[in-house]
């Protein structure tokens, strides 16, 4: 990755996301050593301009930012950086320095579903999945048949625990089963848009 620091006088705009909601976190500026010491340590580190010096985000609180990954942007002279935050993430004790909430863990979704497309593309004896995929697609829905029954019948029941692990067994079958289709969740969403008009 080449960053361009000479634009800003050694400095570049770092945006931090988070990696499981994709809410925007927070913005600082990195120097080179703070870029280094990001990448070295897994830990966010920016450079303070009110205090000269490097200082790595949650230093005094413990509300780190673990670094999950850093994009370049085209210009090369602004970072999009995803990490996952260990508590609050804003000074003033707010999730956000946009006094946002950073809550819902749905675009976990599409990591699990590359996970899904993987196993599938790359099977190995241990996989679950890949069992499934090798089993074929009638047993891949009759297994979404099961789970869906399974999730009515304790839908009825007053355990929320049991109900919702039945309920996520649901969701990654359905899942597999999108992927055996060769689709994915983005091609039911279309289908929901198109309705919602």
């Amino acid at each position: 990755m080449t960053i361009n620091f000479d634009k800003g006088n050694g400095l570049v705009p770092a945006i931090v996301q988070d990696a499981t909601t994709r809410r925007v976190l927070m913005m600082g500026y990195m120097n080179q050593e703070a870029y280094d010491k990001t990448v070295q340590e897994k830990k966010v580190t920016f450079f303070s301009r009110s205090k000269s010096r490097l200082w790595t985000k949650g230093e005094t609180t413990g509300h780190y930012l673990q670094l999950v990954s850093i994009a370049i942007d085209c210009d090369q002279d602004t970072l999009l950086i995803q990490a996952l935050p260990n508590g609050p993430t804003c000074h003033t004790g707010n999730d956000t320095c946009w006094f946002e909430p950073n809550v819902g863990k749905i675009f976990f979704l599409e990591k699990l579903q590359q996970v899904i497309k993987d196993r599938k593309n790359n099977p190995s004896d241990t996989s679950y999945t890949a069992s499934l995929f090798k089993k074929g697609i009638n047993k891949i829905a009759q297994k979404v048949g099961e789970e869906a029954v399974e999730t009515v019948i304790e839908a009825k029941d007053s355990n929320d625990d049991l109900f919702k692990n039945e309920a996520a067994d649901l969701l990654f079958h359905y899942m597999v089963l999108l992927e055996a289709k060769g689709m994915g969740l983005d091609d039911i969403i279309a289908v929901l848009q198109e309705r919602h008009k």
